[in-house]
C-alpha cells in the first residue's frame, strides 16, 4: 500500500492496532468512526489517510474522528491526587521532583500567568524548565518542544491549549499543578504520558476547596485516583541521594572512570573506601533548594453548590452591598 512509504518516510516502523484496521477503511473514502486508549495513534490513524487523499485526490476527504464521549485513561497511567493548601504547592511540587527524577515531566497550570511565573520559579530552585502558552508564536513553541525532546530541558510547564496535539515519547511523570477545568481535559493532560505502552505516573494537586470538583472528575472518568500525602523534606533528601547513586552506577556500567582511577587507588591508601564513597556522595548530591518563590494565587476551582448566584450568596452585587440592603431593612422598621 502507498501510505506504508509514507509511514517508512515518516520514522513509523509498526502500526497501532487503530491504525492498522482504521487506515485501510479510511483510504476507501468510507466515513470512519474510531475508538482507541488515548497515546496510540488516534491522530496518525485519520490524519495519514487525509494527507494521502489530498495529495492523490485533490478533494475533501470524508473521515472523522469520535473518542466516544470522552477518551480513555489507559490503564499503566497510575493516578494520584495530593490535598494542599495553594501556598504549600510550589514547595510540594519541588520535592516530588527531587524524589521521583522524572525523566521528562510535564506541568500544568491554568493561566498562561502561571505558566510563565512556574517555569521562572522552577529555574531559580535549580530545574531545567520552560514554558509554553497562547502567547508564543510557533517558532517559539517550536524551540521549546525541540529542547524539551532532546533532553536540554527536564521539565515543560503547559496550559492545556498549548498542550494539545503534543505527542512526545518518554514523558514520565505529568503533575497537575492546577486542578484541570473538567474530566475531558483531565484525560488529555494524563494522556501525556503512559504512551506506546510505557508505564507513567500523574499526580493532581487539589486544595481542600476543590475536593468536590476532583470527585465528579473520577465519577465521569470512572476512575479513582489514590490518595497522596504531602512529602518531607526528608524523603526529599532522600530521593536526591538515590538519584546521586543511580548517577555514580551508570559512570560504572559505562566504564567512563577509568582516567580516575590511579587517583583512586592512591586515595584509598589513605583512607577507607566507605569513608571515600561518603564523601562523594555528600559532594555530587543536589541539597533541597530553599530560596524562597512567591506565585500569584489563582482562586480554587468551585463546584455547582458553591458558585456565585447560589443561594447562599446573593445573586447580585457583593457582599458589601448584601450587608448594606440589610441595614436598610432594619433602619425602616
Amino acid at each position: 500500500m502507498e501510505y506504508a512509504l509514507f509511514l517508512k518516510f515518516k520514522g513509523i516502523e509498526e502500526t497501532t492496532p487503530i491504525q492498522e484496521k482504521a487506515i485501510p477503511f479510511a483510504l476507501q473514502g468510507k466515513d470512519l468512526i474510531g475508538q482507541a486508549q488515548t497515546g496510540t495513534g488516534k491522530t496518525a490513524a485519520y490524519g495519514i489517510p487525509l494527507v494521502q487523499k489530498m495529495v492523490t485526490e485533490r478533494e475533501e476527504s470524508k473521515i472523522f474522528a469520535v473518542k466516544s464521549q470522552q477518551e480513555i485513561i489507559v490503564p499503566n497511567i497510575s493516578q494520584q491526587y495530593i490535598e494542599v493548601p495553594e501556598k504549600q504547592k510550589f514547595d510540594t511540587l519541588c520535592r516530588l521532583l527531587d524524589i521521583q527524577s522524572p525523566d521528562l515531566a510535564i506541568i500544568f497550570g491554568r493561566t498562561k500567568r502561571r505558566v510563565d511565573e512556574l517555569s521562572e520559579a522552577l529555574n531559580k530552585r535549580g530545574y531545567a524548565a520552560e514554558g509554553i502558552h497562547g502567547d508564543l508564536n510557533q517558532t517559539q513553541r517550536n524551540i521549546v518542544m525541540g529542547k524539551f525532546k532532546e533532553g536540554q530541558i527536564e521539565v515543560l510547564v503547559a496550559t492545556d491549549v498549548a498542550a494539545r496535539g503534543l505527542d512526545i515519547s518518554g514523558v514520565t511523570h505529568v503533575y497537575n499543578f492546577d486542578i484541570p477545568q473538567d474530566p475531558d481535559s483531565y484525560v488529555h493532560r494524563i494522556g501525556r504520558t503512559g504512551r506506546a505502552g510505557k508505564k507513567g505516573l500523574a499526580v493532581t494537586f487539589v486544595t481542600p476547596r476543590e475536593i468536590r470538583h476532583l470527585r465528579a472528575i473520577e465519577k465521569m472518568t470512572k476512575s479513582r485516583l489514590e490518595r497522596k500525602s504531602i512529602p518531607t523534606i526528608t524523603e526529599a533528601m532522600e530521593g536526591l541521594q538515590r538519584a546521586t547513586v543511580e548517577k555514580l552506577l551508570e559512570v560504572v556500567e559505562r566504564g567512563e572512570y577509568y582516567t580516575h582511577k590511579a587517583m583512586a587507588e592512591e586515595l584509598l591508601t589513605e583512607h577507607d573506601s566507605v569513608t571515600i564513597v561518603s564523601a562523594a556522595l555528600k559532594m555530587l548530591t543536589k541539597e533541597p533548594d530553599n530560596t524562597q518563590i512567591k506565585l500569584t494565587e489563582e482562586p480554587p476551582l468551585r463546584g455547582k453548590k458553591e458558585k456565585w448566584g447560589s443561594k447562599n450568596w446573593p445573586k447580585r452585587g457583593n457582599r458589601g452591598s448584601h450587608k448594606k440592603e440589610k441595614f436598610k431593612k432594619r433602619k425602616k422598621k
